[in-house]
């Protein structure tokens, strides 16, 4: 079983001058979701090499489990430290793909090429996507085999407008999730903010937030079980 987690590279907030990146909790979660069900894990991102990490997600407050875990285990820095480039990828080689959020996914994975193009094979290949938080921006351009939009009439979710509201980055980022993925003519739903919630549609899994992260994944390796 080998899955394939696309993290992002982009490092910039906006104009704001502050760092983003990646959201430790949705990368560390879904990892050892994955190999502690024995999954061969590939990390990749856009620029290859260590992907940031957003500062906010090191803070002690969001520390879990998993990223306490992830912090003595050298095997699993060394993988993130040398992430393939996503141009480098074949979809050929993997059973599923997943996107950690953060809110550097929506600058530069929602827009790369090579990210829409990895998910409309894997998807159009029956292949589990799942993306989750921020993450879900990366189905704002992948397109159907009819050529609709990949979320069009299709069950999803992701951070909410509230959610984004609360962390006061409403007006910094590019577009917000949940009125994309309305948008594109997705039936969005979501849950309490901070509260865990994920949805499957067939092969689409999407989670709303960092403590959707594990839930998610294990969504994802039910869908590979069936």
């Amino acid at each position: 079983m080998k899955i394939l987690l696309v993290l992002t590279s982009h490092e910039q907030l906006g104009e704001t001058g502050e760092k983003t990146g990646f959201w430790l909790e949705e990368f560390a979660s879904p990892y050892y979701v994955f190999i502690d069900a024995g999954a061969e894990i590939t990390l990749a991102s856009p620029k290859g090499g260590q992907p940031p990490l957003d500062p906010k997600s090191d803070a002690p407050d969001f520390q879990t489990e998993a990223t306490e875990r992830f912090k003595t285990d050298h095997e699993a820095q060394t993988a993130l430290a040398n992430t393939v480039k996503l141009a480098n990828i074949s979809a050929a080689d993997f059973q599923a793909v997943f996107y950690p959020g953060g809110h550097g996914p929506l600058w530069d994975l929602a827009e790369d090429q090579d990210s829409i193009a990895l998910i409309e094979t894997m998807y159009g290949a029956g292949k589990p996507v799942a993306a989750v938080c921020h993450a879900p921006g990366v189905f704002r351009h992948p397109k159907a085999s009819d050529g609709s939009p990949l979320v069009k009439g299709k069950s999803v979710t992701g951070f909410s407008n509230t959610e984004e509201a609360a962390v006061g980055l409403t007006e910094i980022v590019p577009f917000l999730v949940e009125d994309e993925l309305k948008r594109k003519g997705g039936k969005y739903s979501k849950g309490d903010d901070w509260q865990a919630h994920y949805v499957v549609d067939g092969n689409l899994i999407t989670g709303q937030n960092p403590a959707s992260s594990a839930v998610t994944a294990r969504a994802l390796l039910e869908q590979l079980k069936r």
